[in-house]
């Protein structure tokens, strides 16, 4: 599995439609699908699958005129296809790069273990493989359910994820910790699997997915999300996985370098819930880095750590505050599918 820094042809965004829980918002959402949509279209291509055709037609004419006007390198392929929601990091294909070339893993998708419709979403690689979306990309479907947002790979063999999610009995109950290994060895070459059994984020509908809470910026380096406010209810867990993350090694045996990503101020929703602002569900892509913000005074202590941990790429904040009304963010709604896949 490679590397999320590793080189990209496309970025996949699922949009959203009246039929989504965005029915009521879709005014505040869609633009924040637009600007991740044009920030990519800087770097290199889209694939989006969009349920409502006439909206894909218009999708297809408004991106392509925009980066055929601004002498963009990517371009939009836009197509109709049926879909739940929009969380395409956790619905979407996983590639990995073999012996014999590049392939895409298609695992089932639950919705985080039956807490949402999700037969459409489950059903959406296939569809966009059989339009063509991935070339001539192999799609290999695997009867485990797994979504992108667990897994962090460093490109190297080895993947950092939570025990929370993994483990919980309604994705694959029969499966112990081993057993699991044993699934992430064969399926995309991992050797070695680093489990943190602490951390979450109030408003998680995933069951501690790792790129709400840690991420890996280089094969030695891991972002995190820390709480330093006592009297948080996030404090005593947060502060755990940063234990835990100190104790970890790298395969040669040093330790690795770790850097705090800053606490956002409470995001709340209208019914007053706590929402699950973070800054580590970032999206790293050609060139550049989409880093979330939320309209909070640490927004820009964000963008200036991101530009310490990526000197070579462009950090671009984007404003995903509609996002995370819906329990997710950046890194939630996108894809990225490496280079080779998506030629449009």
């Amino acid at each position: 599995m490679p590397a999320e820094w590793a080189p990209q042809s496309a970025v996949m965004l699922t949009w959203p439609h009246r039929g989504t829980d965005w029915l009521e918002v879709l005014a505040e959402v869609e633009p924040v699908f637009q600007t991740i949509a044009r920030a990519t279209l800087r770097f290199q291509h889209l694939v989006i699958s969009c349920e409502d055709a006439e909206r894909a037609a218009g999708l297809r004419q408004e991106l392509n005129d925009y980066a055929e006007a601004e002498g963009l390198p990517g371009r939009a392929l836009v197509v109709t296809a049926p879909a739940d929601d929009t969380w395409a990091r956790d619905h979407g294909p996983i590639a990995v790069q073999g012996p014999e070339g590049l392939a895409l893993v298609d695992f089932r998708f639950n919705a985080w273990g039956g807490k949402f419709p999700y037969a459409k979403d489950n059903a959406l690689n296939s569809v966009l493989a059989e339009r063509g979306c991935f070339g001539e990309t192999p799609l290999i479907p695997v009867d485990f359910i797994l979504e992108g947002g667990a897994l962090e790979s460093d490109g190297a063999g080895t993947l950092l994820t939570t025990s929370e999610c993994l483990l919980t009995p309604t994705r694959n109950p029969s499966f112990d910790r081993t057993d699991i290994e044993q699934k992430l060895a064969e399926t995309l070459g991992i050797e070695r699997v680093l489990w943190l059994n602490h951390g979450y984020l109030a408003g998680d509908d995933t069951d501690s997915h790792i790129d709400t809470l840690a991420r890996f910026c280089a094969p030695d380096h891991i972002a995190y999300v820390r709480c330093d406010q006592p009297e948080d209810e996030h404090f005593a867990a947060l502060q755990a996985m940063k234990e835990e993350l100190q104790q970890f090694r790298q395969a040669d045996g040093s330790p690795y370098a770790l850097t705090a990503l800053p606490w956002p101020d409470p995001v709340y929703g209208e019914d007053g819930e706590r929402l699950p602002a973070t800054y580590a569900n970032f999206l790293i892509i050609n060139g550049a880095v989409l880093l979330p913000v939320y309209d909070v005074p640490q927004d820009s202590e964000a963008i200036r750590i991101m530009r310490a941990l990526f000197p070579d790429r462009e950090i671009v904040p984007i404003q995903c505050r509609p996002l995370v009304a819906q329990h997710g963010s950046l890194h939630c709604v996108t894809m990225q599918l490496p280079a080779g896949v998506v030629q449009p």
